[in-house]
């Protein structure tokens, strides 16, 4: 079974998981179900790098200024688990393999790795 974290409120993972084969997947709402230590220990072991989950391009990002800090891999984990808004959009996890954000490639191999 796959696992599909998004936001329903965002409009591009609306348009994204229309566009998906959703038949064996698990739907997680990242804003009624924050993910845990133990979702997202799965997420970094597949994508060896916090910051790759991060989305840099959130509002809380930039109120903060992080952009001009100098972070840590656990500063990104810290930041992951403090605020759903920091996970970049969507996260699949599909046969052992990790899909983070909306870049067409991205979806595009997502939409094969769902099939």
């Amino acid at each position: 079974m796959s696992k599909i974290y998004h936001l329903k409120t965002c409009d591009t993972c609306k348009r994204i998981l229309k566009e998906l084969n959703l038949e064996n997947s698990e739907l997680i709402e990242i804003k009624s179900k924050p993910i845990n230590s133990v979702q997202l220990a799965e997420m970094y072991a597949l994508s060896g790098s916090y910051e790759d989950l991060l989305n840099k391009r959130a509002k809380l990002y930039k109120e903060r200024g992080l952009k001009d800090q100098a972070l840590k891999e656990e500063d990104f984990k810290a930041l992951l688990l403090e605020h759903y808004t920091f996970l970049k959009r969507p996260v699949a996890i599909v046969h052992n393999r990790i899909f983070i954000g909306n870049s067409k490639n991205n979806i595009e191999a997502l939409k094969t790795a769902l099939v």
